[in-house]
């Protein structure tokens, strides 16, 4: 599947984004997506994810309460909505995808599909 993601930006601690990331294909609903972020000099890590079907989700304890995964499988795209956004927030966010696969705690490695990565920057 291929995954093109959008929606980062440049906005103050405090304020709101959300993330897009649109999946080509038929079979959108059988895939686990997830989103990772990578801040510089820093390893890729997991942010959130959700199950094909949209019922489970999963989130890192850094984002937990804060941001918020969910999916459109009519329009094969999946959402992060990140809310009270801290400066350590800013890093690359990428979606990934895995057929069939759902994970409480995926790990980078894990995944074959990606997109190219959104830029958010949170000023403080």
């Amino acid at each position: 599947v291929q995954l093109q993601a959008c929606g980062g930006g440049l906005v103050q601690a405090g304020g709101s984004l959300r993330l897009s990331c649109a999946a080509s294909g038929r079979t959108f609903s059988s895939y686990g997506m997830v989103w990772f972020r990578q801040a510089p000099g820093k390893e890729r890590e997991f942010v959130a994810s959700i199950s094909g079907s949209g019922g489970r989700t999963a989130y890192a304890d850094s984002v937990k309460g804060r941001f918020t995964i969910s999916r459109d499988n009519a329009k094969n795209t999946v959402y992060l909505q990140m809310n009270s956004l801290k400066p350590e927030d800013t890093a690359v966010y990428y979606c990934a995808a895995r057929l069939g696969y759902y994970s409480l705690r995926p790990r980078a490695y894990e995944y074959d599909d990606w997109g190219q990565g959104t830029l958010v920057t949170v000023s403080s």
